[in-house]
């Protein structure tokens, strides 16, 4: 199958779309979701082959609002990861120190029931090399997560 990256930009109502790989296939489209198919058509026009067996990347220009908005979205999967992974390790440290499920549930600010649903997610302590792993995970992800809060404004 042959590959060719695809840009577009928005111009009035269309999608202009162009293949840098091939000086002169230009196409445009109406929506984003037409584009691999409208360049698609453009390249097997140019290179008389079917367009079935080109794949296309599409690499449409996008606002600046646009792109802090997916580093915002990336930003709050990481903190939810980072969240998940330290509230199973205090909800085993917990369990281990003798509190209820209720109790942790109540400390951490969760059911019972979602406190019983994590516990046997979480290594043993007896389980050393998986518990060491799972922290240094999580310290690895506070140290980044420092990192990628800094987000620096595109221009458009």
């Amino acid at each position: 199958m042959t590959s060719y990256r695809v840009t577009c930009r928005r111009s009035g109502g269309w999608w202009a779309i162009s293949v840098p790989d091939l000086k002169g296939v230009h196409t445009q489209a109406r929506r984003l979701d037409q584009v691999a198919g409208m360049a698609r058509e453009a390249i097997a026009l140019m290179l008389d082959i079917a367009p079935e067996i080109i794949d296309v990347e599409i690499a449409p220009e996008m606002p600046s609002t646009v792109s802090q908005a997916l580093e915002a979205r990336q930003a709050a999967r990481r903190a939810e990861q980072i969240a998940n992974q330290t509230t199973a390790i205090a909800v085993r440290a917990l369990l281990d120190d003798g509190y209820t499920v209720r109790d942790a549930g109540a400390l951490l600010g969760l059911s019972p029931q979602r406190i019983s649903q994590i516990a046997p997610a979480v290594p043993d302590e007896t389980d050393q090399d998986s518990t060491s792993a799972a922290r240094r995970a999580v310290a690895a992800s506070q140290s980044s997560r420092k990192l990628s809060a800094r987000i620096t404004p595109l221009g458009p």
